[in-house]
């Protein structure tokens, strides 16, 4: 255990001297770096996937869940996936050294904002070894240096992963020290770096809400917390009907293990008898179990024409049903009498991630959009769509579910402070 402290603190000073030197590194060689990094993950995919490989078979053989498993799995498609986000990220604005909100004060003086990194981020994560290569990526291009902490149950994968960004990184003249992974998986290590305020700048943990709850409560650090999503998709009665299906079902079916996949669909009680039947019937063509509430429920049953098709996936709903983040083919159901019974469910469950209307009557939407309280709101869309990628970020370092100092994909911006500048000619206070 000595040893692996002793390995802890040696890396975070090496990544706090780097930090000063990244502070001024140009875009030029940072993007080179992005490039190389995105070239090596398709150049040396073999590599990768054969360790990847010897992970994921452990995990199952481990008894993981399939969400767990399938959050460690990677495939070529994904990598190649990892090295266009990588390469997006390149294509970029540098946001260090960027001027803002400049103006000139009465007494003549010159003010500014500058942003400049933060300096040195250390991230948490459990199981997907895609967020190696996503932060890595994200702090070089914002003049961080980043030590990394993955799970035991990624190793292989993150060992693999962040050989190839350390290397590509090399090759470009990135300063040494820029990327650490911490290769000791003895949990204690996480309680020691959690204590290492004045190396770490910024903490963030990505994980369950155990790993969160950790962090948050133990760090010595500021933290940023998410990831925790626990999504509802509510359908007003000036619902498109079309919309309305098509959209919960890209919301739960299209990557059902992910944060921002929908948990519940509110349904208002003016469209739950044409819509119901309708969504069901479609879910049921991809498993997904329906935990309904009792009008729901009485709905689905009462409709001779799907009840064969869907009666083995209707689950009566309990009270841990809502605010239940499912990670799977699952989903909860709930009849509601107006927009404002879909708030106050949302208010009480919901965790601060997204949430989605799905309405034609503006005023609705508008009014949907006004009051719900979460990083990411929607009007007829997928919650899906809560991503860094999606939202031409490049990728993202985390989804932060709190208000300070950054709220929902975190990516460049995010990753920098700012200081101010003021340039004057000879003025004194009087």
């Amino acid at each position: 255990m000595k040893s692996a402290i002793k390995e802890l603190e040696e890396k975070g000073r090496a990544a706090k001297a780097a930090s000063r030197k990244l502070a001024f590194l140009s875009a030029e060689v940072k993007n080179k770096a992005l490039l190389n990094i995105a070239d090596a993950l398709i150049d040396k995919l073999n590599e990768i996937l054969e360790a990847n490989k010897i992970d994921y078979e452990k995990a199952k053989a481990s008894g993981m869940s399939e969400a767990m498993l399938d959050r460690l799995m990677l495939s070529p498609s994904r990598l190649d996936d990892i090295a266009q986000d990588t390469r997006n990220v390149a294509a970029l604005p540098d946001p260090v050294g960027e001027e803002f909100e400049m103006r000139t004060l009465p007494n003549g003086l010159q003010i500014s904002k500058r942003r400049v990194p933060l300096g040195v981020i250390g991230a948490i994560y459990e199981s997907r070894p895609n967020v190696t290569i996503d932060i890595s990526g994200l702090c070089l291009k914002s003049g961080n240096a980043v030590i990394l902490r993955g799970g035991k149950e990624a190793i292989n994968s993150n060992k693999a992963l962040a050989k190839v960004a350390q290397e590509a990184c090399n090759q470009a003249g990135v300063p040494q020290g820029a990327i650490h992974l911490i290769e000791s998986t003895e949990r204690a290590l996480v309680n020691h770096m959690l204590k290492m305020k004045g190396i770490i700048d910024l903490m963030i943990p990505r994980g369950g809400a155990d790993l969160i709850k950790l962090v948050s409560e133990n760090a010595t650090m500021p933290v940023v917390t998410g990831g925790i999503g626990v999504c509802h998709t509510y359908v007003d009665k000036s619902a498109d009907l079309d919309k309305a299906v098509a959209i919960a079902y890209n919301a739960k079916v299209q990557r059902p293990t992910v944060c921002n996949a929908l948990d519940c669909i509110l349904v208002h009680n003016q469209i739950a008898q044409a819509y119901l039947p309708t969504i069901a019937k479609e879910w049921a063509k991809a498993g997904v179990e329906m935990h309904c509430d009792k009008r729901a429920m009485a709905i689905l049953k009462a409709n001779n024409v799907i009840l064969n098709e869907v009666k083995n996936l209707l689950v009566p709903a309990t009270e841990v049903d809502w605010g239940k983040e499912y990670l799977s083919l699952k989903a909860a159901i709930k009849v509601v009498d107006s927009l404002d019974e879909a708030l106050e469910h949302i208010e009480k469950y919901g965790s601060g991630h997204s949430e989605a209307i799905v309405a034609e009557d503006h005023s609705a939407a508008m009014r949907f959009l006004n009051e719900v309280d979460a990083a990411c709101v929607y009007a007829n869309a997928s919650t899906r769509f809560t991503d860094g990628g999606q939202f031409g970020l490049g990728a993202e370092i985390g989804i932060s579910t709190q208000k300070f100092h950054a709220r929902g994909p975190m990516a460049l911006k995010e990753l920098t402070s700012y200081k101010w500048i003021i340039v004057g000619s000879g003025q004194v206070r009087p």
